[in-house]
């Protein structure tokens, strides 16, 4: 079940870590990994063959991202969806500062709160979920959004969510993962789900993690259909067969890894994203890593609306 792969820190992404690396996406377009760090209110872009790196900084938060077939962002912040236009500077140089334009916005039944994990379904559909940022209240006001491609945002899709995490889609796009990576949560959930009007249904947990280990994060399902959880405050990655069995399990660097993507140019290179926690911090954590662990990814979506 443990399985022994090189898993290498990603020098050229920048020497200094991230206070919440989240959120990798890959472009093949490009042949760049792209993800944020939440706290920084960055975007950042790495062009894997040169190694050169961008920086764009936002007015605010931003913790998850998509691209329409424009390369315009769709990005998950603070205050709601915006479309943000990342204008080139120097490679290398100080981050470009960037503002979007509101897309949508739900009203927050607090005022800590803010979007999280987010992605397209296999239809080109953005969805991201919401959360308290205090994570000690346990606050379950958190709630899982879908953004057609008309630019509509839909009522709360799932709720009493405290930390929503997880999102994927099996490559069919038949059924959609979702956990919750909360402490007292710990759940993986999947959902048959409608591909045509883009409804989740008959929910069921599709993996506990207080039967193994960590916090189930962000994710990534390669072309078996198989499903990568970052398994946060384990340094682990763990796969999981469609029927929910645990076939096998990575240990990275970090004690906080947070999301996972393929890329590369055969998407055979997984990407992590790690959080730096504010004590007793490793020399690793927060940085970029990568692996091949002899499976390949899919394509990620577009949205499918014009932003």
């Amino acid at each position: 079940m443990s399985a022994l792969v090189n898993v290498e820190r990603v020098e050229a992404a920048g020497q200094a870590p991230a206070l919440v690396g989240e959120s990798p996406v890959w472009r093949a377009a490009e042949q760049a990994l792209y993800w944020v760090d939440i706290p920084a209110q960055k975007i950042v872009r790495l062009r894997v063959d040169s190694g050169e790196r961008s920086e764009w900084m936002l007015p605010e938060k931003v913790a998850c991202i998509a691209f329409d077939h424009r390369g315009t962002v769709l990005a998950g912040c603070e205050t709601g969806l915006f479309a943000v236009t990342l204008i080139e500077g120097a490679a290398g140089g100080e981050p470009v500062k960037v503002s979007g334009r509101k897309l949508a916005a739900p009203v927050f039944p607090f005022s800590d709160m803010r979007f999280n994990d987010g992605r397209c379904d296999r239809q080109g559909r953005f969805w991201s979920g919401t959360m308290v940022q205090d994570m000690a209240a346990a606050n379950p006001a958190g709630v899982l959004y879908r953004f057609d491609a008309s630019g509509v945002l839909s009522a709360p899709v799932v709720d009493a969510l405290i930390t929503q995490n997880g999102l994927g889609w099996s490559p069919d796009g038949a059924t959609m993962y979702l956990s919750d990576s909360h402490p007292s949560r710990r759940l993986i959930w999947a959902f048959d789900f409608d591909t045509n009007t883009g409804e989740p249904r008959n929910r069921r947990v599709f993996a506990d993690l207080h039967d193994y280990a960590g916090r189930p994060d962000g994710a990534a399902v390669d072309a078996d259909g198989c499903y990568w959880i970052c398994a946060n405050d384990a340094g682990l990655l763990l796969r999981f067969t469609p029927q929910g069995k645990l076939d096998r399990q990575i240990a990275v660097p970090a004690t906080k890894p947070s999301m996972c993507a393929f890329g590369g140019r055969d998407l055979d290179t997984l990407f992590v994203t790690s959080i730096r926690p504010a004590a007793d911090a490793s020399e690793h954590d927060g940085h970029l890593f990568a692996l091949r662990p002899g499976v390949s990814g899919l394509p990620e979506p577009d949205y499918a609306g014009e932003l």
